[in-house]
């Protein structure tokens, strides 16, 4: 699968696409998937709290339609926006990035999929994610972010 080459650029700015030459960079699909995996914003669920105090549970419209129950694009990774720097906070962080990519599992995209989140240095939240992909090496990606206070 060919897809438009996305780059991760932080949790605050987002994804943006990659320019090569005089157009846009091509790749196999699978890093976009990821980044789109982690940091589109899920709905969050009726029982999270949300950051800012809202009632706003974002999500992508579309999930309202799809013909899988429960089959959600995006990341609860948003909702830790405000969260301190708690071992509790990363365990979460590895929680809701395990749910976001659990659709390359079974849509039969990747053998596994293994996350592992971390606070690399203070005030750094980490995402590591490694995904084994039938008869390919392992694709590794590091993800971090300067934690919101």
């Amino acid at each position: 699968m060919s897809d438009v080459k996305t780059t991760f650029i932080s949790f605050e700015k987002g994804a943006d696409y990659v320019l090569e030459s005089l157009g846009l960079a091509e790749d196999d699909g699978l890093e976009t998937a990821v980044i789109l995996s982690l940091f589109t914003d899920r709905r969050a669920l009726a029982d999270d709290a949300i950051p800012d105090g809202s009632t706003d549970r974002r999500g992508w419209w579309g999930d309202a339609f799809s013909e899988i129950e429960h089959d959600l694009i995006g990341s609860r990774l948003w909702l830790l926006g405000r969260e301190k720097q708690l071992s509790s906070v990363v365990i979460r962080a590895q929680q809701y990035a395990d749910e976001a990519l659990k659709w390359l599992t079974d849509d039969g995209v990747a053998e596994s999929v293994t996350v592992v989140a971390s606070i690399p240095r203070a005030g750094i939240l980490g995402l590591q994610v490694s995904v084994r992909r039938p008869q390919q090496p392992v694709t590794q990606y590091r993800f971090e972010t300067f934690w919101s206070v």
